[in-house]
């Protein structure tokens, strides 16, 4: 699993920053978390190849969070994408998507799935992982991302090595919990696997603080959440719904993260240390993310 930060700026892109995206790769799925202006051509700098994507999360329909969908469609469309590209949003995403697709020709391009996602909880299942949403309190609709692995049964070598069980479908069987018979013996599941936890990793971007930010950041692995707002802006912070590096690292602490990073910086940052320093008071494991930035979960 990895993280790519594509952008880490707020409402105007900076320099050094592009607008705020996030790329989740996890085996098969590359799953991008909104899509600022200039994201096809940070996915070009990453190299990552634009139809590896397979969904996209908005998180709201503030143009700094969607300004880069036609870019990067028109990209992936040029790049032979063969894949039904997933899109998942706030109420109202449907009828916003349907908009840009009469202004765009969307559906001629590429295969697309566009859903709102009503309600808090999960709103998608696969095979290793599923994915819940959470409302937050922004100027409009926004949600808050969970990308949730599932735990993983794994074998315990060294007993597995003294019973002489051999690889093959017995350990499979063992694998997915099931007792076998080896040997006239009975072997139970429970007594040579053990359960790995899956990771969560939770997305919390354009909010003010409220009790769904940390729903959404509990028991969190690594926590992605905007920090828009240094502590002494905090007034202002409150006035358009967003966070400040104190907010970010106290959500992070309370509810049982083990890693925070900050990202969604406002254009008057031009160095974002002292935003890191701040969350660090409150929360050692804080970092500031950069653009272009990976991280191996």
């Amino acid at each position: 699993m990895k993280l790519t930060f594509l952008g880490t700026s707020a409402m105007l892109p900076t320099k050094e920053r592009n607008h705020t995206t996030t790329l989740l790769s996890y085996k098969s799925e590359n799953i991008l978390i909104d899509c600022g202006e200039g994201t096809q051509r940070q996915l070009r700098l990453a190299n990552i190849p634009s139809p590896k994507i397979t969904k996209l999360l908005l998180t709201h329909w503030h143009g700094d969070h969607f300004f880069g969908i036609p870019g990067l469609i028109e990209n992936m469309a040029k790049n032979n994408y063969d894949k039904t590209l997933e899109i998942y949003g706030p109420i109202g995403t449907v009828k916003m998507f349907e908009s840009l697709s009469k202004v765009y020709g969307f559906k001629k391009r590429i295969k697309n799935i566009v859903k709102d996602v009503k309600k808090d909880g999960i709103f998608f299942k696969g095979e290793d992982f599923h994915l819940e949403a959470y409302r937050l309190d922004h100027s409009i609709a926004s949600l808050a991302y969970c990308f949730i692995e599932k735990d993983i049964r794994k074998i315990n070598l060294d007993i597995i090595k003294k019973l002489g069980i051999p690889q093959g479908p017995v350990l499979g069987k063992l694998q997915k919990g099931e007792d076998i018979k080896f040997e006239n013996k009975m072997i139970k599941a429970d007594k040579v696997t053990y359960l790995k936890k899956g990771k969560k990793i939770t997305f919390i971007l354009d909010t003010r603080l409220c009790n769904n930010c940390y729903k959404a950041a509990k028991d969190a692995d690594i926590l992605i959440s905007e920090s828009t707002f240094s502590e002494d802006l905090q007034d202002k912070a409150r006035e358009y719904r967003h966070l400040t590096s104190k907010n970010a690292a106290l959500i992070a602490k309370k509810s049982n993260a083990k890693r925070l990073i900050l990202t969604h910086f406002s254009q008057r940052y031009k160095d974002v240390k002292d935003i890191e320093l701040e969350a660090k008071k409150y929360f050692k494991s804080s970092e500031a993310a950069y653009d272009l930035m990976e991280i191996e979960v």
